[in-house]
């Protein structure tokens, strides 16, 4: 089974580039599951239902998000009535939403799809470990479920890395989202889990991670209040990774994704 996980959605010049090439990605490379974090999809601040809508009609299946998914109020009422939509795991209880779900691929696999948020430089959430060990309790790859995907919504490249250790073995795939920045550490873990620390994103690189450069710039140069940041309108570059995975559920391999200008190309 293959699945394309693509990193932040960054404005329209994000959802423009995945409209440009995503089509093209899903035939040429027979992609079974398609996944995208979209919490910055909305103007660089969050997400929308229309905006749901659109990503499902490019053929994505699972729309992930992190610590922008209520910066639209929408989301709020919405999430409750999308399956498709995930916010992290380790919110509180009573939090609007799901953390994780199990999607059927197009060869007809199951895929458990599952979301946490780090705690280090983010929000005190709860313990992102204990809460996808609890997911995992039911779904046991290779058994109940064809695959497993793991997304860590982190700043810390440290915790985003020992929750790839953490789940070795048990998961298929292990990567992070939040730093707009992608690594380049695609690998495979010892136990058979793929492992990236950082997907980058979906946006026009030429800016500060998605954002217009002068008004990013200045918060760092003056220290003065500055301008609302604006998401930069350049085309667009869309980063992810493209997983195989074997008939044991765990990775055969995985490959960076980056098709666009300004950054390198796979």
């Amino acid at each position: 089974m293959r699945i394309l996980y693509c990193g932040d959605v960054v404005g329209r010049a994000g959802r423009d580039a995945l409209a440009r090439e995503l089509p093209g990605l899903i035939g040429d490379r027979r992609i079974d599951l398609v996944i995208v974090n979209g919490e910055n999809a909305a103007h660089g601040f969050g997400l929308t239902g229309k905006i749901c809508r659109d990503f499902y009609d490019l053929g994505i299946d699972v729309v992930t998000t992190g610590n922008h998914a209520w910066d639209q109020r929408e989301m709020l009422t919405y999430i409750d009535g999308d399956p498709k939509v995930l916010r992290p795991l380790n919110y509180p209880p009573g939090t609007p939403g799901r953390g994780a779900g199990i999607f059927e691929s197009r060869s007809g696999a199951s895929v458990l799809v599952a979301q946490v948020m780090g705690r280090l430089f983010m929000d005190p959430l709860d313990d992102p470990f204990q809460a996808i060990d609890a997911a995992l309790a039911d779904c046991v790859l290779g058994e109940t479920v064809d695959a497993v995907v793991v997304d860590v919504h982190a700043e810390a490249t440290s915790e985003k890395a020992a929750m790839g250790v953490h789940l070795d073995g048990r998961v298929s795939l292990v990567t992070g989202t939040h730093s707009h920045v992608p690594t380049a550490d695609a690998r495979l873990l010892p136990g058979g889990t793929a492992y990236q620390t950082d997907l980058g994103m979906c946006g026009d690189y030429d800016s500060v991670i998605g954002m217009k450069k002068e008004a990013a710039t200045a918060r760092f140069v003056t220290k003065l209040p500055a301008e609302r940041l604006e998401p930069a309108e350049g085309e667009g570059t869309v980063c992810g990774v493209l997983l195989e995975t074997g008939p044991d559920g765990l990775a055969a391999s995985l490959d960076p994704v980056r098709l666009g200008p300004h950054i390198p190309n796979t």
